[in-house]
């Protein structure tokens, strides 16, 4: 199972309490463009959320230090500490949720925490899970795992 966060478009009234949770939480400012987490008006009352749906995982495949990793959660997780700052996955993110601030040294993304849950007054999020489905990654962790065989092979010798 993978955990991620969802919308419900027909509660959310775009009041952006939730981008002010999380970027409180993790940029410790009230700052929507450090939220991990991104609200889009689509016009008619109607809200779009941007968070990574811990699906695809092109940017664990693009990493080219493997600082993107995929939790037992199936949370795809960022280790700042191996993060070189390449933004590579930040470029192949096909959802833009893999986000970059000018700021901050290296790139985030929503990790399903469920801070923004807790601050919506409306219920329009949640925390879900949905099955895994490797068919819709297997291109990317096919390159992953080759990038990774390639790099041991590259320490032994």
């Amino acid at each position: 199972m993978i955990k991620y966060l969802k919308l419900d478009d027909q509660k959310c009234v775009g009041c952006m309490s939730c981008a002010t949770a999380c970027s409180l939480a993790y940029a410790k400012e009230d700052n929507p463009a450090k939220a991990r987490i991104q609200v889009n008006g689509l016009g008619n009352g109607r809200f779009h959320l941007v968070a990574c749906d811990q699906e695809c995982r092109r940017c664990v495949a693009e990493c080219p230090v493997q600082a993107i990793t995929v939790n037992k959660q199936g949370v795809v997780m960022i280790d700042k500490k191996l993060c070189v700052g390449c933004l590579a996955c930040v470029a192949v993110c096909p959802t833009e949720a893999m986000r970059f601030y000018p700021a901050e040294s290296t790139p985030f993304k929503c990790v399903a925490c469920g801070i923004c849950v807790k601050a919506c007054p409306k219920g329009a999020l949640e925390i879900a899970e949905k099955e895994d489905s490797p068919a819709s990654r297997f291109p990317f962790e096919a390159a992953a795992a080759a990038r990774r065989d390639s790099t041991d092979q590259g320490e032994r010798s």
